[in-house]
């Protein structure tokens, strides 16, 4: 998983020109992004009045596709039209635009949600656009996937980046996990300065994905940041990675858990 600093993570908004490209990769990132629990999508579907969704930064679709097989009419909002053209080869309709200056036209929907994007949107901006986005009773719904790596694995991942990467943040699990837990707050913090949301819920869905040494690997170009690494930086990042994973046995179990910031626009 990405690594991400404790700081920085409040203000991740203002990095657009990270929040922007991801569209570099995104046949990788389509092909390599874990998706989410279905029992989330369900829960947010039934607590929802209604099947039409928007869904914010929705990339290449991963999510969308999620809940369309969910029974929901999905219409998408993406920066980029790079991911954007792969959302419509899965037969996902998406509208190019960032989500704080995106034009409803008028139109309500059921819910709004956001996968592993919300970060990237002005949080109090954001806020007042879902409200203006939702019908009365409509849910907002914003998650992010933490994943964990076996212990031995998480320190010797730290060892490469510390190593490759000098002064590049290094891979550390527990400053992930409050790297996402500052996402949440800063969620809360948005919403609460909008006003028209009723009281927010934190959910959280555990989940595990088993992942080859080719497929993490194929996954490490997607992560926030390193795609401002040099072919050289990122093949020595692959290598230290790939040998890490090698060392404990070709492969390993992720153990995620995907969190859920959650609100009935009122």
């Amino acid at each position: 998983m990405p690594t991400i600093p404790a700081e920085p993570a409040r203000e991740a908004h203002r990095a657009r020109d990270l929040a922007e490209s991801f569209g570099a990769v995104a046949e990788r990132y389509d092909r390599t992004r874990p998706s989410y629990p279905d029992a989330m999508v369900d829960r947010i579907v039934s607590a929802s009045p209604g099947t039409d969704v928007v869904d914010v930064g929705c990339g290449t679709g991963i999510a969308a596709r999620q809940f369309r097989a969910a029974g929901c009419a999905v219409l998408g909002v993406e920066v980029d039209e790079r991911m954007a053209e792969v959302a419509r080869r899965h037969g996902i309709e998406v509208e190019v635009s960032s989500f704080e200056t995106w034009d409803t036209r008028g139109r309500a929907f059921d819910a709004v949600v956001a996968g592993q994007t919300w970060h990237w949107v002005d949080p109090v901006a954001g806020a007042a656009k879902a409200a203006e986005a939702l019908r009365p009773g409509g849910r907002i719904a914003l998650f992010w996937n933490v994943g964990v790596p076996p212990a031995d694995l998480s320190t010797a991942f730290a060892d490469v980046y510390r190593r490759v990467l000098p002064g590049f943040p290094a891979y550390d699990a527990a400053k992930q996990a409050n790297g996402y837990s500052l996402f949440l707050d800063k969620a809360a913090e948005g919403f609460a300065a909008a006003g028209g949301f009723g009281e927010p819920e934190r959910w959280s869905f555990d989940w595990t994905r088993h992942y080859t040494k080719d497929e993490w690997l194929d996954h490490v170009p997607t992560f926030g940041g390193n795609s401002r690494l040099t072919p050289e930086q990122l093949a020595d990042l692959l290598s230290g990675v790939g040998a890490a994973i090698d060392a404990g046995g070709g492969a390993f179990t992720m153990t995620y858990s995907a969190v859920v910031f959650t609100a009935a626009r009122g």
